[in-house]
């Protein structure tokens, strides 16, 4: 389905889509972050943070011009969420935002992301691929950017993965966008593919019971962010088949 037909349907959204929610961060600089899957300890400083948030602004403003375009060709506006960062902890519309998250907020249209979490993403890729790892930060952004597209559109699921799958493809989406335009460097789909393969839902534990596990595999499919393999293919078919591929 196009951004035009979409349009048709907009209206007021009043659900909060969860974003991305993975472990918490120690805020102190240097800090400290575990991050799963593999429990490695990461030192976060403020040389790092300053470098992260740096390619953060410059994405950002990239993504607002990618989809004030789409939305214009559309024929509609696109209405730019203000973009917040914090260390610890953050005062929203939509509540209190914990350490080591990202969160797009439609109460107040603002993407919220804690620096040193975003940082520390940043760092665990660059230092598992040999890469600068700064398109596992800014796809975090791009991840929130993109509930903010749904929730404008219309298009949003009573169901939690429906709606994340549609924001890690259109984050997708913007990596696509980025190599049309020159602007994606060597190594940062490998970066994206990698943080979407590091932030996936875990198995859910079960317990022998098949009645109590269909309802544990159930929950986990209809109320998380995915596995890790479907995160990467929903990141894929945006990078792929761009907004068209996300939105139908």
């Amino acid at each position: 389905m196009t951004i035009e037909r979409l349009l048709a349907r907009r209206g007021r959204v009043l659900l909060a889509v969860l974003g991305v929610t993975l472990a918490a961060l120690a805020a102190p600089q240097p800090a400290r972050a575990v991050l799963p899957p593999d429990g490695g300890t990461i030192t976060v400083t403020a040389r790092d943070v300053t470098a992260s948030n740096e390619k953060v602004a410059m994405a950002y403003a990239a993504l607002a011009a990618m989809w004030r375009t789409e939305f214009r060709q559309a024929g509609a506006r696109f209405v730019v969420p203000d973009i917040v960062r914090y260390r610890g902890a953050a005062r929203s519309r939509c509540g209190v935002m914990d350490a080591g998250n990202a969160f797009y907020c439609p109460d107040d249209n603002a993407i919220y992301y804690d620096e040193v979490f975003v940082a520390a993403q940043a760092k665990r890729a660059a230092r598992t691929l040999g890469t600068d790892g700064d398109m596992a930060a800014i796809g975090v952004v791009a991840h929130e950017m993109g509930h903010a597209v749904a929730m404008q559109l219309g298009v949003v699921s009573p169901y939690p993965y429906e709606n994340e799958a549609i924001a890690d493809c259109l984050a997708g989406a913007f990596a696509r966008q980025a190599a049309h335009d020159g602007s994606l460097e060597r190594g940062d789909v490998e970066e994206a593919f990698y943080a979407m393969s590091t932030a996936g839902d875990p198995t859910p534990r079960l317990t022998g019971n098949r009645r109590v596990d269909r309802v544990l595999l159930t929950r986990a499919a209809l109320l998380g962010h995915g596995t890790r393999e479907q995160r990467m293919h929903n990141f894929d078919a945006g990078l792929e088949g761009g907004p068209a591929a996300c939105l139908r």
